[in-house]
Parts: C-alpha cells; sequence; structure tokens
C-alpha cells in the first residue's frame, strides 16, 4: 500500500556491530530497532544477525531467553545473518564444531579464510553488472547447501550469498561498505 510506513528490521544488538547494520538498513530506506529483549523482537518484522564472536552471542541469546523465541519468529518472519550471524543460523557448523540455532540447511566452517591478519575485501562480480564489494573478516566458507538455496554471489568459487526461502545469509560484512544491495533485498523480504 502506498505510503505505508516501513517495515521494522530488528538487528539482534547483543554483541558485534549492530550499529552499522541498523545505520545501512536506515540507509536503504528501511525503519531500524536493536533487539535487546523479547519485548523488541516482537516489534519486528524480520530480524538481522549482525557479525561478532558466534559463541559469544549464542551465551547472551540463552542468557537474555531469545533463543527459542528466536526459533519461533524465523518460522514466520525473515532472518538474516552476517559473517558469525551465518554460523548461527546454520544447521551444520565446523571448526570445530558449535551450537548453533539450525535456522538454516547449510553447513558452514568457521575461520576458513583464516585468522584476522587474513581478512580482506574483495570486488564480486554480479549478474547485474556491478561488483559487489564484500568485506571478509575471519570468515566461515559455506561447505554445505540445502534443497532450496539459491546462490546470490559466489567468491572464488564458494557461497558467500545464500538464500533459503525466508532466511539469508553473508559471509561478508555488507554493513561496512556503501552498498545497500544486501539490505535492500532483505527489506523486500519484510
Amino acid at each position: 500500500m502506498a505510503g505505508s510506513p516501513p517495515k521494522t528490521a530488528g538487528i539482534l544488538a547483543l554483541q558485534g556491530d549492530f550499529e552499522a547494520h541498523r545505520k545501512a538498513v536506515e540507509r536503504a530506506g528501511g525503519r531500524a530497532l536493536e533487539v535487546r529483549t523479547l519485548a523488541d523482537l516482537e516489534q519486528c518484522d524480520g530480524l538481522i544477525i549482525p557479525g561478532g564472536e558466534s559463541t559469544t552471542m549464542l551465551k547472551l541469546l540463552d542468557q537474555e531467553g531469545l533463543t527459542e523465541p528466536l526459533r519461533r519468529f524465523s518460522e514466520h518472519k525473515p532472518v538474516y545473518g552476517s559473517c558469525a550471524g551465518a554460523i548461527l543460523l546454520a544447521r551444520e557448523v565446523t571448526n570445530p564444531a558449535q551450537a548453533s540455532l539450525g535456522l538454516m540447511d547449510i553447513a558452514v566452517e568457521r575461520n576458513a579464510y583464516g585468522r584476522q591478519i587474513d581478512s580482506r575485501i574483495a570486488h564480486i562480480p554480479m549478474p547485474e553488472g556491478d561488483d559487489l564489494e564484500a568485506v571478509f573478516i575471519r570468515a566461515p566458507i559455506i561447505r554445505r547447501m540445502g534443497a532450496g538455496s539459491t546462490v546470490l554471489a559466489e567468491y572464488n568459487g564458494d557461497p558467500v550469498w545464500v538464500e533459503q526461502g525466508r532466511t539469508m545469509v553473508t559471509t561478508f560484512h555488507p554493513e561496512l561498505t556503501g552498498d545497500l544491495r544486501v539490505h535492500r533485498r532483505f527489506l523486500d523480504k519484510l
């Protein structure tokens, strides 16, 4: 409906660079809400899980009582995870193995590109012509994708931007660039 207020994209704000995602959502024309409590989550039309430290985020989700509510939320609303967020959404995590939310049928290998010193900025060719700037910081690699996966971008032959239904992940940090394509695609799901 024309003139409708923008939907609310929640950004999990327990740990990681949630502030950069908030700014990217706003630059992309969306409304952002930092999510720290169940009451915050209930106000959202979708949720972004930022990069950061995946094991720390899992502990904080449990401490705040958000783990099961987030799983229920994902049954009806879109969820997007970048870098550590992709690790949290994966069904299987290796290097080392760890628990996850298991919301997306993918397997990821943590820190697969190397240590912090091996972080990089890459320019990924896209079908529409303009390269996508991708910032990889201790990034995971998606090693397996389940049925219904759509690869939206690859780097060195590995999928780095993948969708399954209303769930989406990137193994890079789009919030650290001026390119808003990832955030706009997420906002279109709301």
